[in-house]
């Protein structure tokens, strides 16, 4: 007998991509691990407490390389290339250590100011009194423009970069998934060609420079550029998307802690924080393999069996985040796991931070009276199992503050 899908799962009536957190809660009454299967990939185990999550994203006998699969030839979605997410150590060490410095806190520090003048930016294009789709006005140019600016993407390109980008990791169909991966990789193929001489000065070119440099301490091969890529560019800024729309979102769904925020504007990281645990825009980490037998959480896991961690359920396991399902800027107790865990932590975490930050600033100091343009519950979320966000957020600008 399959296992069942989360839709199977599902209460008749019931809107799993608006909420899927009800299903997860379910799930964990019976057990941390449970067998499920995912559309398009095939059965998996799905870990959705927090004490087996940390488990598993630390258990070095779950592989990140798909080749742990015995059916790997057939799986791996549209990934391009070779990337960090598809390797182990000590591979994965190596990649990770080529672009690392570029993520360091001083050098989010440095790119604070661009990201400032870029907010500021959209936000003098929102229409003054009127109404806006916060999504396409601000959420996603923001995060799209800095990494396009941090890879040396051209300005004409990012409009129909991100489009690609969105229907690769949340894709209507496994056919359109297929031909977004097609486009991207041919694209990507092409600016990488396009960088190599050039003497440009932004973070893709480092790494042209790298892989052409037969005697450098940590060459990238050809598919690893193309993967390096693809992993930085898309994972660069759709969870940004998701993760700024996600906070403004449960702001204006929970004015109690909106006008919390207003009085005590410090709290803007709890408010990013929070919305990090509270709506995970990276919903779940991308297959493990098991390498061996092995017993998770007490649920024997078969070698070669895919393992997927649910960051999002992880984030509300009531047994470490009391009242999960309420948004609290003054939440105190563990961290969430928004950002994974271990070696496979998010590199572009700070960055991600530091844009989502400054971002809500700045709105809610621009528009003073800014509020929801339409029913919370008419609300469409895009969702994959491994990323969720809004594909539109309809707000009402009001009056607008000083800049």
């Amino acid at each position: 007998m399959p296992a069942p899908t989360l839709q199977d799962l599902t209460p008749d009536g019931h809107d799993l991509a608006a909420d899927p957190h009800h299903v997860y809660a379910a799930l964990r009454e019976r057990g941390p691990v449970h067998r499920v299967l995912v559309p398009g990939s095939g059965e998996a185990w799905l870990v959705v407490s927090r004490d087996a999550a940390r488990a598993a994203l630390t258990d070095p006998r779950l592989r990140n390389d798909i080749r742990y699969s015995p059916t790997w030839q057939d799986d791996g979605g549209h990934a391009l290339g070779r990337n960090m997410l598809q390797t182990d150590p000590p591979d994965h060490t190596r990649l990770r250590r080529l672009v690392a410095g570029h993520f360091t806190p001083a050098r989010i520090a440095a790119l604070r100011p661009r990201i400032v003048e870029i907010a500021a930016d959209l936000l003098a294009g929102l229409p003054a009194p009127g109404t806006a789709d916060l999504v396409s006005a601000y959420a996603l140019p923001l995060p799209v423009t800095v990494i396009c600016e941090l890879f040396g993407v051209p300005e004409a390109d990012r409009t129909v970069f991100h489009a690609w980008s969105n229907e690769l990791v949340m894709p209507a169909s496994p056919q359109t998934g297929a031909s977004a991966a097609g486009t991207l990789g041919a694209y990507l193929a092409d600016l990488i060609h396009r960088k190599r001489g050039a003497q440009e000065a932004d973070l893709l070119s480092d790494l042209v420079a790298t892989a052409r440099e037969p005697g450098a301490e940590s060459p990238l091969t050809s598919e690893e550029l193309l993967g390096m890529a693809f992993l930085l560019l898309v994972a660069g800024h759709e969870t940004t998307v998701n993760l700024i729309s996600a906070t403004v979102h449960a702001l204006l769904t929970h004015p109690d802690q909106l006008e919390l925020l207003r009085a005590e504007p410090k709290l803007v990281g709890s408010a990013v924080e929070e919305a990090l645990r509270h709506h995970a825009p990276v919903h779940a980490t991308a297959f493990r393999f098991a390498a061996e037998p092995l017993d998770l959480a007490g649920t024997h896991i078969p070698a070669g069996d895919a393992v997927q961690i649910s960051l999002a359920a992880a984030s509300r396991d009531p047994l470490h985040f009391p009242d999960p399902d309420r948004f609290d800027l003054r939440r105190q107790g563990p961290a969430h796991l928004a950002f994974g865990h271990g070696l496979h932590h998010c590199l572009g975490a700070p960055l991600a931070r530091t844009e989502a930050t400054i971002a809500v600033r700045l709105l809610l100091h621009h528009c003073p009276d800014l509020a929801l343009a339409a029913d919370p519950a008419g609300l469409t979320w895009r969702t994959s199992m491994l990323v969720r966000g809004l594909s539109e957020l309809p707000v009402r600008i009001g009056s607008v503050g000083a800049r």
